[in-house]
């Protein structure tokens, strides 16, 4: 007897010894339901993961327990192809993709004990699974990208695919927009920067001595809401996830008691406390806050924005292009003379409804080549309010897709469409070289690959 069947035949008897174990309570603890090559899928598994989808809102086409140990099944190919392949995925960024779904979980739920509670288990034991959980999707997604690499079809070929689609079957191409912007922040008095640090300087007195605690300040005071809620912890991250002003200060502190000195980065001015350090990776909390333009203020930068735009309306020498230089503040497009990129896509073509909504108010009425008036909008990666103004620099109508204007999204329907079937043939031919067992209570099911049954 090899030892591969020895396997299978243990895993078998492990799940007919659970089964009279717990036959009188009509309530199986666990059981083997699948074997895909080497590896099982547990009943268990599959409950966790119709309770993840559940709570993440994402449908499944199908009966679940149908559904998702074909799911498992078939990640479990790629995986195996993966391990033959060699195929590895840097740990830093699992963590860090993991760390962000903590952080989500804690924020939805509303707590860490809540979070506990609802998955029955404890934030160690959870962030083990999800560690396992990403790292194998990273592997996946790489597996099959590397599966499908060589597939690149030439203009000849996504011409004939094109002219081969029906008429009902080419999309329509919504209205698009490409779109400049110049921003800038409204010029903050000293007093009021004052008046933050005199508050900030207060809050870590009150919490070295002893009089008040720092996660209860931040609950009440801190204008990072997200981390608010959990008392301005921010969860294991890595130095290069945070702004390099506030790394610096964080990965140098050491004493859990003690507070920072005041941080100043683009989103506002922050103290710091230390939690805990785990090699490359640390935990702290937070006390965010900003200093806030009164109205005045306001009208002052919208006027010096009206000012530019009257400039470059009125001057044969001075552009657009030119005033981004000088003037923007936004890091994003400044050094691309204002031009804003979508970040869906990374090209530089918006569909309405995915500009910001300020920003598309402004664009809509605009001819080509004009300038809106000055507004305000809220700039959301630093969650602040900004002045600005914008350029419609082309424009789109809706329209059939045609391969003069869009070839590169006819491309991508060509690229996406023999992809996908060469990843379901590829499925189809592993299904007959590797060893699977479904187990006869798990087999009635409408798979999408009937191949797993032989």
């Amino acid at each position: 007897m090899n030892d591969k069947l020895k396997k299978y035949i243990l895993l078998f008897v492990a799940a007919l010894g659970g089964w009279g174990m717990m036959a009188q309570a009509d309530n199986i603890i666990d059981e083997v339901i699948w074997i895909v090559g080497d590896e099982a899928i547990l009943r268990s598994e599959v409950e966790e993961e119709r309770l993840r989808a559940q709570y993440e809102g994402q449908s499944l086409n199908g009966d679940p327990y149908c559904v998702i140990p074909e799911q498992m099944a078939i990640q479990k190919l790629f995986l195996h192809q993966a391990l033959l392949d060699s195929v590895e995925v840097s740990e830093s960024n699992v963590s860090h993709q993991v760390d962000m779904r903590l952080n989500y979980y804690i924020s939805q739920i509303g707590s860490r004990e809540k979070m506990e509670e609802y998955f029955r288990k404890s934030q160690s034991e959870i962030r083990e699974e999800l560690m396992n959980t990403v790292r194998n999707q990273m592997i996946i997604q790489q597996m099959q990208q590397q599966l499908t690499a060589h597939i690149k079809p030439t203009p000849a070929e996504i011409r004939r695919y094109f002219n081969s689609l029906p008429q009902d079957s080419i999309p329509t191409i919504p209205a698009q927009v490409e779109v400049q912007i110049l921003s800038f922040e409204p010029a903050v008095p000293r007093e009021e920067t004052e008046r933050i640090k005199s508050r900030l300087r207060d809050f870590t007195e009150r919490v070295q001595n002893g009089s008040a605690d720092f996660s209860m300040l931040a609950r009440l005071y801190s204008e990072d809401t997200e981390s608010a809620k959990r008392g301005g912890e921010l969860g294991f991250v890595g130095k290069g996830q945070l702004v390099t002003e506030f790394a610096d200060v964080a990965f140098n502190l050491n004493d859990p008691k003690k507070v920072s000195r005041i941080v100043e980065t683009e989103y506002g001015y922050h103290i710091i406390q230390l939690i805990e350090k785990k090699g490359e990776r640390i935990n702290c909390r937070h006390i965010l806050m900003r200093p806030h333009v009164s109205a005045q203020d306001k009208v002052r930068a919208l006027e010096k924005l009206d000012s530019i735009r009257t400039v470059i309306n009125d001057s044969a020498n001075a552009t657009f292009e030119q005033a981004v230089m000088y003037f923007s503040q936004d890091k994003q497009t400044a050094m691309n003379a204002g031009v804003m990129m979508n970040p869906n896509t990374g090209s530089s073509k918006f569909e309405y409804q995915d500009l910001p909504q300020d920003v598309a108010k402004q664009i809509y009425n605009l001819q080509v080549g004009e300038i809106s008036q000055p507004f305000m909008m809220m700039d959301e990666m630093k969650n602040k309010e900004v002045c600005a103004i914008v350029k419609l620099k082309a424009k789109n109508e809706v329209h059939k897709a045609n391969l003069v204007d869009d070839f590169q999204v006819i491309r991508a329907m060509l690229e996406h469409h023999l992809s996908q079937q060469y990843i379901e043939d590829w499925i189809k031919k592993k299904q007959q070289e590797v060893y699977v067992h479904i187990d006869e209570n798990w087999r009635g099911c409408d798979f999408m690959y009937p191949g797993w049954v032989h």
